[in-house]
């Protein structure tokens, strides 16, 4: 596998050096998918285009696109140390560890990665709260649905998957008491072919509205084929199939965070945190609502993100049971970051079982 646009620099010599003004800043980025998937991968380089548009000369950008979570990744986080990167952006929640390894080796590299919750003194995480984007397509997902069966195209069991899933589902009975969600999982985060599949097994049980945490346009297409299927955009706004079947999306966006991040480095004052965004600062964004959805239902939804942008509603917000029928939050209380970011479990009403 092959480096894009690899470019040769010297290194920071500690994190706490400002770089001088002259000598260019080399930003890696890891992908785990092709930059075309239009999805996840392809929002993340948009951010990284948006860095080179952004810092012009001042800064020089590597990426490695379709790099698999495992020993792939660790001998292409080397090799762009090797050749310069003081700081790299590891793309993938199956990166952790591998980010972990390669920054101890490379102490004077600065690592941020995505999604992930292990941080040393060169590494630092951050995510997006995608899940109060899920509780938006949820609630109009209950509404658009006439089976009452809502699909979703799971890509691994891990929490942030699991929260989105439970964010989508109190929205979507919320508004409709009847509905039931099918759950798919594909174990993968870009196979066309998989996702295709999924989509079409759903739609053969009966469902006419279909979500994904999967990163390819491959389920739209899917239900276009199928017909009278609605399906949202997921990471991007993969607007090329709205008005139907892709009658809104989840959009990630990255860009104001990775140029804050590469300022923080030029300006010597990076440090390892993490951040945790969601609507309200713009790191996760609704796409058009198409007209495809009734009026009084994007008016509704649009009042329902307005609100979770504002910090006056929280999409984990009691009464609400565990899957079991246990309590698990009260009558307004609002969930825990800590318990959000662990969530191992399905919220009551959803049937079948979390794989483990």
């Amino acid at each position: 596998m092959k480096l894009k646009h690899l470019l040769a620099s010297a290194t920071l010599g500690l994190a706490t050096m400002a770089v001088a003004q002259d000598d260019p800043l080399t930003v890696g980025f890891v992908y785990v998918g092709p930059v075309g998937d239009g999805g996840w991968t392809y929002e993340h380089n948009q951010g990284r285009l948006a860095v080179e548009e952004h810092f012009g000369d001042a800064v020089e950008t590597v990426f490695v696109e379709s790099v698999p979570e495992g020993p792939d990744a660790v001998r292409v986080m080397q090799q762009m140390a090797l050749n310069g990167a003081d700081l790299i952006f590891t793309t993938s929640f199956g990166y952790m560890d591998q980010t972990i390894e390669v920054a101890s080796q490379f102490p004077d590299v600065m690592f941020e990665h995505a999604t992930g919750y292990k941080r040393t003194d060169n590494v630092g995480t951050y995510s997006a709260r995608f899940y109060e984007g899920r509780a938006v397509q949820g609630h109009i997902a209950g509404q658009m649905t006439e089976s009452n069966i809502i699909g979703y195209i799971g890509s691994f069991p891990i929490p942030e998957v699991i929260r989105g899933i439970n964010a989508a589902y109190i929205h979507a009975q919320e508004v409709n008491p009847d509905v039931e969600f099918k759950i798919v999982w594909v174990y993968t985060w870009f196979d066309p072919a998989k996702e295709a599949e999924a989509a079409r097994t759903l739609i053969d049980q009966g469902a006419d509205v279909i979500l994904q945490h999967t990163d390819s346009t491959a389920p739209q297409a899917a239900a276009a084929e199928a017909g009278n299927v609605y399906t949202f955009g997921q990471a991007s706004d993969m607007a090329e199939f709205a008005p139907m079947p892709r009658i809104s999306s989840i959009i990630d966006n990255w860009a104001p965070y990775y140029i804050d991040r590469v300022q923080a480095v030029i300006d010597g004052t990076w440090e390892s945190d993490d951040t945790w965004d969601g609507i309200g600062p713009g790191m996760v964004g609704i796409g058009e609502m198409t007209d495809a959805i009734p009026e009084e239902i994007r008016a509704s939804a649009t009042a329902l993100k307005d609100s979770i942008a504002a910090g006056e509603y929280h999409p984990f917000t009691g009464p609400l049971n565990k899957q079991d029928g246990s309590v698990w939050l009260e009558e307004g209380e609002t969930a825990d970051d800590g318990t959000l970011l662990g969530m191992n479990f399905y919220v009551e009403g959803i049937t079948g079982d979390i794989p483990q």
